[in-house]
């Protein structure tokens, strides 16, 4: 029987990660959950895990410690002040925005494609592990309707608001094992439904 753990082994592949970009930028903030990367989607962050992203997400951590507001239209509209941090960090965009995420998209450069290469590679790796790991035989196993229609992560997921209007897909259960916190407002996500429902009690 494999004694596999992919979740625990993925985050600490990204604190690594983490750690390293910081090694470069010291006023990045520390990770407070790693798995709170895993299994999370934003449409204007991008959905994919990879180290790429991870660079993106300390764009925002960076802009959060300078007290920057780098993103308008709850948390969608990436702004110039985003994109001036992203240029910190070594990634570039396009000259025009995009007209309703601005400049979410971007990509590393040369340079700093070879200062990371070791780690984005390390991470590749766990990433890719992670999805084996988590590859399930439907012909043995049944994992429930979630799985049947498609949902990845083998759970529905739903969307979750913060303090500042920003909000994330997420699966109930990633959300159960610690707190999301974002960037911008330092509040944790909370599931909408749930908001509602306290509001009217």
């Amino acid at each position: 029987m494999s004694t596999t753990q992919p979740v625990p082994v993925l985050a600490a592949e990204l604190a690594h990660a983490w750690a390293d970009i910081q090694r470069h930028h010291p006023e990045l903030p520390d990770l407070a959950t790693p798995e709170s990367l895993i299994g999370e989607s934003s449409s204007a962050c991008g959905s994919e895990l990879s180290f790429e992203r991870l660079l993106h997400e300390a764009v925002h951590g960076i802009a959060a410690a300078r007290g920057v507001r780098d993103t308008s239209r709850a948390g969608r509209y990436h702004n110039r002040r985003f994109l001036a941090i992203a240029e910190e960090l070594g990634l570039d965009h396009t000259d025009d925005p995009h007209p309703s995420s601005g400049f979410s998209l971007v990509t590393m450069n040369a340079e700093t494609r070879r200062r990371y290469r070791p780690t984005a590679e390390r991470l590749q790796r766990a990433l890719k592990a992670h999805v084996v790991a988590n590859a399930t035989d439907t012909k043995r196993s049944f994992r429930g309707p979630a799985a049947r229609h498609g949902s990845s992560g083998g759970g529905v997921r739903v969307k979750a608001v913060c303090e500042c209007g920003r909000n994330v897909r997420v699966v109930p259960s990633v959300l159960a094992q610690a707190p999301i916190v974002c960037g911008a407002c330092k509040k944790p996500f909370q599931i909408a439904e749930a908001l509602t429902v306290a509001a009217s009690a």
